[in-house]
């Protein structure tokens, strides 16, 4: 089971965030697994290629990829911000199960109308289901903040994709 980062690591990162697991969490090494396959989606925005071909589990180390465009980054670094994104996705993962995936309670899955004590109704606007590429997604702005900059796509595809356009 590949995944970016260790365990002691990503202990570490959950205790400078002050975050703990919750006590029926999937172990560490399964949560860094399911976040290191959720950072890997954002594979087809990166600059480079997998460095180890098509039978690299991971997406990184890569050959020829770059920080902001123009930054190089070395052919077998798999840079702090990708560990750390990975870490994230998995302490996400831990504290709602499935979210990484699509099968927990999204935007379009909220309650649209409600009756409260009889004769009280309340009704929430609904934005229908949040899809990404025509399927479920979860989408959290500080992984893809710690991503974004080995994305090099001028065309503007890779912030339509975070918006759920393409």
């Amino acid at each position: 089971m590949a995944a970016y980062g260790t365990d002691d690591g990503f202990t570490g990162w959950l205790a400078e965030q002050g975050y703990t697991l919750p006590d029926d969490a999937p172990a560490p090494a399964v949560l860094r697994a399911r976040g290191s396959a959720y950072v890997d989606g954002y594979e087809r925005y990166w600059t480079g290629q997998r460095t180890g071909g098509v039978m690299q589990e991971e997406g990184w180390p890569r050959t020829g990829a770059t920080i902001n465009c123009t930054g190089a980054i070395p052919d077998d670094v798999i840079p702090p911000a990708v560990i750390t994104a990975s870490y994230r996705a998995a302490w996400l993962e831990a504290e709602t199960p499935g979210i990484l995936i699509g099968s927990a309670p999204s935007a379009g899955n909220r309650i649209k109308r409600q009756r409260v004590e009889g004769a009280v109704e309340r009704e929430f606007f609904d934005d229908g289901k949040t899809e990404v590429g025509g399927g479920p997604a979860f989408i959290d702005s500080q992984i893809d903040g710690m991503l974004s900059a080995f994305i090099c796509d001028t065309s503007g595809a890779a912030f339509m994709w975070a918006l759920g356009g393409c």
